[in-house]
């Protein structure tokens, strides 16, 4: 048994658990960070995302003209969320966030060397209920890997490291508890099957959410979404599996909104997969049309991304069978597909100014060339009877119908014919609304027909709902404090970032308004040191 020894003991290596030590070593608190994956891949999650970061009234948007406050962003945020009435904890950080995330999260994170593009994304405008009212989706220069190691070198070379232990492949089972307080944790180190302990006057619970369980997610499957798909994908992290949700429920602590979840409409497998139902997020081309199993444009509200993304999926699992297509073309697919996350958006990710505008004004060529080549989920051809029989291939029976994919393009392609002023059709509505913001318009195509000889060869993309983020878990405090049963924080126990619903079990409520996922790990995190070195907030 080896036996680990610290004031604070942090268990998780993601974004939140970084941003927790780093802040208490700042405090001269000595630190045990536990991480169960290896140290090549420190950063969790985090460090494969496309790195969205929602600021509110920030030195960007200020450079861009766009006028925003906190007053702002909370009404946005309540729309949203739909909070019920009870949601005491998840309003007040919600609250807490709008007013917080540009001074401590913004602000904390340039310090440490991270920029962001100057032209700010704007996502989840809302459809049936306002969203963003403007746009505040910062995307990192160096995407959420970039983010990530420069907080984990800021962590390593920190004037306090000396006070700092990170033990990687260390699985953490149980808390240990002494007189009504927790005290540590024990597991085992997978590197060598040995088992350990690890005590501390605090222990911080970062250890991500359930999404990378793909049973637990059916069995905390929201209602409004039927029954799970029998054909799930998983875009989370390995060993987000709810173990510490469980160790901290056997602690006394309160798990809320469980089922609430962050998962997404366009799955697709991934080309590489490193994990059993392995999936990639697409961002799905707002001029490619969203058709259901039978090839049945989806509707009668067409589905556009980019508004509220909980809609697509509830619209999908609602369907008999509950995946999806999606139809387009080359010109579509090199101007307007993209895959969410950071390993295929290299030129950002890598800070390669010249790559990425080549991208933005030739189209994505290698993209486009990497999933038609080796994504299952892709298939061309230059008609569509073709492509329709490809589709059935692909899925292997005869669902797809040729007679309603043909009246769905062509009735698209139609409108278009007659003109921008006779559009009456919500999507392309939608296309005029959108181009109007040139952070949009850059990636954009403009009314473009499907059936367009120029424009071949077409292109059918099978979708699967993924599983992505968990928006409820571990209730906590202000002060990122675990609560029990009668609202009351359990001594020494504390729990930040998605463990923690990204604060209070649940801060987003029924959606997020993308971009807060980063910023509530960080301010989770620093509240959470906060706390611990004395410094409790109101």
């Amino acid at each position: 048994m080896r036996v680990h020894r610290s004031e604070v003991l942090v268990i998780g290596g993601g974004i939140a658990g970084v941003a927790t030590a780093l802040d208490l070593l700042d405090s001269g608190k000595s630190v045990v960070l536990l991480e169960r994956d290896d140290e090549s891949v420190f950063g969790g999650l985090a460090r494969e995302s496309f790195g969205g970061m929602f600021f509110v009234d920030s030195p960007e948007q200020r450079r861009q003209g766009i006028r925003d406050s906190a007053e702002l962003a909370l009404r946005d945020w309540y729309s949203f969320a739909e909070f019920g009435a009870d949601d005491v904890l998840p309003k007040a950080w919600a609250e807490a966030y709008v007013q917080r995330c540009t001074p401590d999260v913004y602000r904390w994170v340039r310090r440490y060397g991270v920029r962001f593009l100057p032209l700010i994304n704007w996502v989840e405008r809302g459809e049936f209920r306002p969203g963003n009212s403007v746009p505040r989706f910062h995307v990192v220069w160096g995407t959420g890997k970039g983010l990530a190691e420069r907080l984990i070198v800021a962590l390593y070379q920190h004037p306090n490291a000396a006070r700092m232990n990170i033990r990687f492949r260390h699985r953490v089972d149980h808390l240990v508890t002494s007189d009504g307080c927790v005290s540590g944790a024990c597991g085992t180190d997978e590197s060598d099957g040995i088992p350990f302990e690890a005590h501390a006057e605090h222990v911080v619970v970062a250890t991500g959410g359930i999404n990378g369980d793909l049973k637990r997610v059916r069995e905390n499957w929201h209602r409004d979404w039927r029954t799970p798909p029998d054909r799930l994908l998983n875009g989370s992290h390995r060993f987000a599996d709810g173990r510490l949700h469980d160790a901290v429920a056997v602690a006394g602590g309160s798990l809320t909104h469980m089922d609430k979840m962050w998962n997404y409409a366009a799955g697709v497998h991934h080309p590489r997969p490193r994990k059993p139902d392995h999936g990639l997020s697409l961002v799905p081309p707002r001029s490619a049309l969203w058709l259901n199993w039978r090839g049945e444009r989806m509707g009668p509200q067409p589905l556009v991304s980019g508004f509220d993304t909980r809609r697509l999926v509830t619209d999908i699992c609602a369907q008999d069978r509950p995946y999806s297509w999606q139809i387009m073309n080359l010109r579509i697919a090199l101007k307007e597909l993209a895959v969410s996350g950071a390993e295929f958006n290299p030129s950002i990710r890598d800070r390669k100014p010249f790559a990425f505008l080549r991208d933005i004004l030739f189209g994505n060529r290698w993209l486009v060339k990497e999933m038609l080549s080796h994504c299952p989920d892709f298939v061309t051809a230059a008609t569509l009877p073709e492509l329709v029989d490809k589709m059935n291939a692909l899925q292997g029976d005869q669902a797809v119908q040729l007679a309603a994919v043909e009246d769905a393009i062509r009735q698209y392609d139609a409108t278009i014919a007659r003109g921008s002023g006779l559009m009456n059709d919500e999507q392309l509505r939608r296309i005029g609304a959108l181009r109007q913001y040139r952070g949009d318009r850059v990636r954009l195509c403009k009314f473009q027909p499907i059936e367009d000889a120029r424009a071949l060869p077409l292109i059918a993309v099978r979708e699967f709902i993924i599983s992505r983020k968990s928006l409820g878990g571990i209730q906590t405090d202000l002060n990122s404090r675990v609560l029990n049963a009668a609202g009351q924080p359990i001594s020494g126990l504390y729990a930040v970032g998605e463990a923690a619903g990204f604060g209070g079990g649940g801060m987003h409520g029924l959606r997020a308004l993308e971009g807060t996922f980063l910023g509530g790990c960080i301010l989770s995190g620093r509240a959470a040191a906060a706390a611990i070195s004395g410094k409790f907030n109101s």
